[in-house]
């Protein structure tokens, strides 16, 4: 596995990662999300590098329910490896996995000291490894389904103690409309989808051109539907933390059962 930004398997759609990266070294040039012909701006500081005095008390809180967990921590889809680095620093075990080399790249260049590049879909782990998941940005909505939410907790729950915790994120469809970028209705009850993709132009200082990445489907789902995902596997949602703008939510998820059947 390389250990810099210029491994030759590097995704050349890879706009987020390379956002990163240039940010990471001060040659940032503009991220936007794209949906159609609407755009809107990638917010890389605010989202993957606001320092920890910017953090929310409550988003601490909820970390820290992870450090205390005991036990070995994964960050999954760790981006630049800032929720890493929080967990090295309180004396915690931390590993995260992203499947852009450039975010790897950067989480490293960051300090983060124990990052691979891996698919959460199918984790590069052995069965028991952690006692705890941190898995933030609504990338648990990647599952683009409730089916495909149960599957990918069945994954989580294979690396993981009977007596792990997870702290997973979603965006409630209840608070939101076609306002919110990439807004994709459902006739369901609780349910919405979300659909974008990453572009990324450089600096116009010799870098490599334009990155445009794949196109991303998230599963919007309130808390109840969640449950109801999380209902097949074995897990449960021992609480949901609603955010202030009454759209945002995460919910800490606890083992209940053994690991599902292979």
């Amino acid at each position: 596995m390389a250990t810099d930004a210029s491994a030759a398997s590097e995704p050349t759609g890879d706009a987020l990662g390379r956002a990163m990266w240039d940010y990471q070294h001060d040659r940032y040039g503009a991220l936007r999300y794209r949906d159609g012909s609407s755009a809107m701006d990638g917010r890389v500081e605010a989202n993957y590098f606001a320092p920890r005095s910017e953090w929310a008390d409550r988003r601490i809180d909820q970390l820290s329910t992870l450090a205390e967990a005991g036990g070995p921590i994964l960050d999954v889809g760790c981006g630049t490896g800032q929720h890493v680095r929080w967990f090295q620093d309180r004396d915690a075990e931390a590993i995260g996995i992203d499947v852009s080399p450039r975010a790897v790249a950067t989480a490293r260049a960051t300090g983060a000291r124990q990052v691979l590049v891996g698919d959460m879909f199918d984790l590069p782990f052995p069965a028991d490894r952690f006692r705890a998941i941190n898995c933030s940005g609504t990338q648990l909505g990647l599952g683009g389904s409730l089916a495909g939410i149960s599957s990918l907790l069945d994954e989580f729950a294979r690396v993981t103690t009977d007596d792990a915790v997870a702290l997973v994120d979603n965006y409630d469809p209840r608070g939101l409309d076609a306002d919110f970028f990439g807004y994709r209705p459902d006739p369901r009850d609780g349910i919405a989808h979300r659909c974008f993709h990453f572009e990324y132009e450089p600096p116009s200082d010799g870098s490599s051109g334009r990155a445009i990445g794949a196109s991303l489907h998230f599963l919007c789902c309130s808390p109840d539907r969640l449950r109801e995902a999380v209902g097949e596997t074995p897990w449960r949602v021992a609480r949901a933390f609603e955010q202030d703008d009454g759209r945002f939510y995460r919910a800490l998820l606890e083992r209940t059962g053994p690991d599902p059947a292979p």
